[in-house]
């Protein structure tokens, strides 16, 4: 069995590639072109290395394979306001090249696409209580989220036109080892360390959710290697704070050492609360015969702040 992994030197892609071979044999090939938040010695385990853009990536290049999971993806919001072009380019263009590949390939078994809840839009819009389930309308607030809805769409029209046999994931926010210090997480951990202001959008009372990166991990393998085909799985933890919440949760727990924050102008169109149904995961889980256990962000947040001596310089 051969995986195609695009973006497996990131913070997420990683994290997959970390999970699969620690649990199954497989031979692994990880595709990155190395950009700044790409880094070789998050995977710790030895594979095939091909360091180049997705929007450049031929069959060639590929050889054989029977799955490609595509993580390759500009992710950082404030970086698609500033200038939106990469994100069109490795977001839409890249995963255009990927499928064309692809599609070509006579061993595909499933084609995955990482997507994020941020394509359903801002569920303050909507009313208290409003999850998005998988057949959400597509809503997207930034350039980002814009080129991840846009991505999603060419899967399935692949699939429509073609038969490309495919699984789109959207997922929650990630926490975990080595996301990139750009993360509002890390930021508030490095903040604290270096003695700084914990920069804070607005009134931070912007709700997310919140799953580990190797939770998340778990279930796209899962869903990888089940038998669900042509559909869109909402990964969710149910566990939602505001970034206030998030940061007084932190103050009480290193009892105030260090915390000080700055209230900064809040970002454009930025959405207030993102939230998701993921009922139909836990359904296929339960028919799968696995659990749906999730590392609480609290339980990682006691590993980071248990100590004080943990964050001084």
């Amino acid at each position: 069995m051969r995986v195609i992994v695009t973006g497996g030197a990131g913070f997420i892609g990683s994290s997959f590639i970390n999970y699969l071979l620690d649990h199954y044999e497989l031979d692994v090939v990880c595709v990155d072109k190395m950009t700044y938040c790409a880094n070789k010695d998050n995977i710790k385990h030895k594979v095939e290395f091909i360091e180049k853009d997705i929007c450049d990536i031929t069959a060639d290049d590929l050889g054989s394979y029977d799955y490609l999971v595509n993580f390759a993806a500009e992710s950082h919001v404030d970086n698609s306001i500033s200038n939106g072009m990469p994100f069109i380019k490795s977001n839409i263009e890249g995963t255009f090249n990927l499928l064309e590949v692809a599609r070509k390939n006579p061993n595909l078994i499933k084609f995955i696409q990482i997507s994020t809840d941020e394509v359903y839009g801002d569920m303050f819009d909507y009313g208290v209580g409003v999850e998005a389930d998988e057949t959400f309308p597509l809503k997207a607030s930034s350039y980002y989220s814009a080129s991840k809805a846009a991505a999603d769409l060419l899967v399935q029209a692949c699939h429509r036109t073609f038969g490309l046999p495919y699984l789109i994931t959207r997922t929650c926010n990630n926490f975990g080892e080595h996301q990139y210090p750009e993360k509002f997480l890390p930021k508030i951990y490095q903040s604290i360390k270096e003695g700084k202001e914990i920069p804070l959008y607005g009134d931070g009372s912007h709700v997310r959710e919140w799953i580990h990166s190797e939770d998340n991990a778990r279930y796209i393998a899962l869903l990888m290697f089940s038998d669900i085909k042509n559909e869109v799985v909402n990964i969710g933890s149910g566990i939602k704070y505001s970034n206030n919440r998030i940061i007084n949760i932190i103050y009480e727990k290193t009892g105030g050492k260090g915390v000080k924050i700055k209230s900064v102008p809040d970002r454009l169109g930025h959405d207030k609360k993102y939230s998701l149904n993921s009922d139909k995961l836990k359904d296929i889980l339960v028919k799968i015969g696995q659990v749906t256990y999730t590392l609480h962000i609290l339980e990682y947040f006691d590993k980071l702040y248990g100590r004080p001596d943990k964050i001084q310089n």
